[in-house]
């Protein structure tokens, strides 16, 4: 029988959808109050890959953040519940005008968090799921089927890329 083994800590990543500048920076200072510092963040990179997100305004651009301190991966739930509500302080009453989609990114995968049941998304808890966007094989990330386009993009990539060698150099330090 195998006995449980606790993972180490993964690299916490949020993705930033929204069409304004200034928003994108009071949400990045919202999570840096509560996660630490930002060590690396990508250009934002235009989006147009989906209408799903047409009520937050046009233009739209997709940012991806990493955090310098490493996470629990059990938290995951956790700060999801968190983005949605730093989330819903940037809105306009019911009219939301950012999308933060935390997840984490280990040697071997980058995962999503989201409140969305799906066949390929595992429940956590408190309306959380988590969804496997890359498995990392030959030396590169590769999405899955399910992988959202703008993280299929090679902007996107390389920036998970970066990312990991930032992140495996943090546990070959001891964390």
């Amino acid at each position: 029988m195998a006995e449980p083994v606790i993972p180490p800590k993964a690299k916490l990543i949020a993705g930033l959808l929204c069409g304004r500048e200034s928003l994108a920076g009071s949400a990045i200072a919202g999570l840096e109050a509560r996660f630490g510092p930002v060590d690396l963040e990508s250009a934002a990179m235009k989006f147009e890959h989906s209408d799903y997100y047409r009520d937050m305004g046009d233009d739209l651009k997709r940012s991806f953040i990493s955090f310098e301190r490493l996470i629990e991966r059990d938290a995951i739930a956790g700060i999801k519940i968190f983005t949605n509500g730093l989330e819903s302080s940037l809105s306009e009453g019911e009219h939301r005008l950012i999308n933060i989609d935390p997840g984490y990114l280990t040697l071997s995968n980058l995962f999503l968090a989201s409140c969305k049941e799906y066949y390929h998304r595992a429940y956590l808890s408190a309306g959380v799921y988590l969804e496997n966007e890359y498995r990392y094989t030959g030396g590169r990330f590769v999405p899955w089927d399910w992988t959202y386009p703008d993280y299929r993009t090679p902007e996107s990539l390389e920036f998970f890329h970066r990312v990991r060698e930032k992140y495996h150099g943090q546990i070959r330090a001891g964390g």
